[in-house]
């Protein structure tokens, strides 16, 4: 053998004897448990994952955090194993759709990088939600009782003294509300019922509505306390929630679509 050859072969022999030695395993497990080595890999997957997910940044804490729970698994996985945990019928079924639960997860997560919300996506979305929301915001209170008669005698109260939040506390069905005096806080006229809004829209600052405003609900007596016109945040600073929600509506649509194509006889309840 040719002395080239030798310190060739020789330094091959040193690399293969690295890599195979102790020191190399080592770096590449975290530690063992009973014997058993436990893959430093876990770790990193496991940072992957709550990265991921949103729940956490990467950092030190969290590689702790997240090494103390792979050996802590390891330990529980190997008593599980001990007592035959896996044999069971319990565990094949649950390990049975814990698999198609992240099959179907990475489907979505598939689909979805695939097709993503663009930027025109988004401002489409924003400039439609936008319109829909434009226009005049109103400051409001009102009671809501059953009977045409009994907004009638609450509404001579009224204009004899008596205090609008103290009726609405005590009379108005609108439990949500009545607790706050009646109080609906700031809202687009948009959001009430039409028969609610012509009526608000008809009172000036400070003024009450003289008879009882009929809806679906039951017979309102309305104040209007103050109007300002609808404020609607920038795109930039709701640009987020717009693409989560057009995601969210991708993926359903997705949904529906894989359900009508499939072949099956089975009648879905929904």
């Amino acid at each position: 053998m040719s002395m080239k050859k030798f310190v060739l072969a020789a330094t091959v022999a040193a690399m293969s004897a690295a890599l195979l030695s102790p020191m190399s395993a080592g770096a590449q497990n975290l530690t063992t448990v009973n014997g058993k080595p436990v893959p430093k890999a876990r770790v990193d997957a496991l940072i992957s994952q709550v990265v991921k997910s949103g729940q956490q940044k990467d950092t030190p804490e969290l590689e702790a955090q997240a090494k103390d729970m792979v050996v802590l698994r390891e330990i529980f996985m190997q008593e599980a194993e001990k007592k035959g945990i896996p044999q069971t019928a319990d565990f094949k079924t649950q390990l049975d759709l814990a698999r198609q639960s992240i099959m179907i997860n990475e489907l979505f997560a598939d689909y979805a990088k695939k097709n993503p919300i663009t930027d025109a996506d988004a401002h489409a979305e924003y400039d439609k939600i936008k319109a829909a929301n434009s226009g005049m915001e109103f400051k409001a209170r009102h009671i809501l009782v059953e009977k045409e008669e009994d907004a009638k005698a609450l509404i001579a109260k009224l204009k004899a003294g008596a205090d609008f939040a103290e009726l609405a506390k005590a009379n108005s069905k609108d439990t949500g509300s009545a607790a706050n005096g009646g109080d609906l806080d700031w809202a687009n006229g948009k959001s009430y019922v039409p028969e609610f809004t012509a009526a608000l829209e008809k009172l000036k600052k400070g003024e009450m509505t003289d008879t009882p405003v009929k809806s679906q609900f039951g017979y309102h007596i309305i104040k209007l306390e103050d109007t300002r016109d609808a404020t609607f945040p920038a795109f930039e600073d709701v640009k987020p929630q717009i693409i989560q929600r057009l995601g969210q509506q991708k993926i359903q649509a997705y949904q529906a679509e894989l359900k009508t194509k499939a072949k099956t006889d089975y009648k879905f309840a929904n």
